[in-house]
């Protein structure tokens, strides 16, 4: 199995994907990791990237899930998958990836987004991401608010996800 957690940058998608990866004892992967170069420099100039600078990141991605499940190596993935068409891509070709959206308000997440000076995300930018934003029908995707501490939505997503271990009580 493959967990993709999607939402705007600021959800936690880094946060408690890495915390969920170990609790099951599996690979993380984080989705900036597969940005071309210019898209990261964009990113650092304060641009939103366009669906044109997306559709390669997106398909980089798409093949590492569908290599992981190829080889039954089971990983949680961070990718923002904003847009329904962006999670087909992710999504249609890999039948053993589960999507769970971290969800918030905007609020909350830009309060996160302005106390991490070292993302290369600039909070300015959070506005385009809540604007792409096509939240997931609840037949897409387990939906877990963030407004709970990590270790907490890890637990949430281990309970709530047919065929994960649950958390030890």
């Amino acid at each position: 199995m493959v967990i993709v957690l999607m939402g705007v940058s600021g959800s936690g998608k880094t946060t408690v994907g890495t915390r969920l990866a170990e609790a099951l004892g599996w690979t993380f992967a984080d989705g900036d990791d597969f940005h071309p170069s210019a898209n990261v420099e964009k990113m650092r100039r304060g641009e939103p990237l366009t669906d044109a600078d997306r559709w390669p990141w997106l398909r980089a991605l798409r093949d590492y899930i569908g290599e992981r499940l190829a080889t039954d190596a089971p990983a949680v993935v961070a990718c923002s998958a904003l847009k329904a068409a962006y999670r087909e891509v992710l999504l249609d070709d890999n039948p053993g990836a589960k999507l769970v959206y971290l969800r918030g308000d905007y609020t909350l997440i830009r309060r996160r987004m302005e106390a991490r000076p070292d993302h290369f995300f600039d909070a300015e930018m959070l506005d385009s991401q809540f604007e792409a934003l096509e939240e997931p029908a609840p037949d897409e995707a387990l939906v877990v608010d963030i407004d709970a501490p990590p270790d907490e939505i890890v637990d949430t997503i281990r309970r709530r996800l047919p065929g994960l271990p649950a958390p030890a009580d």
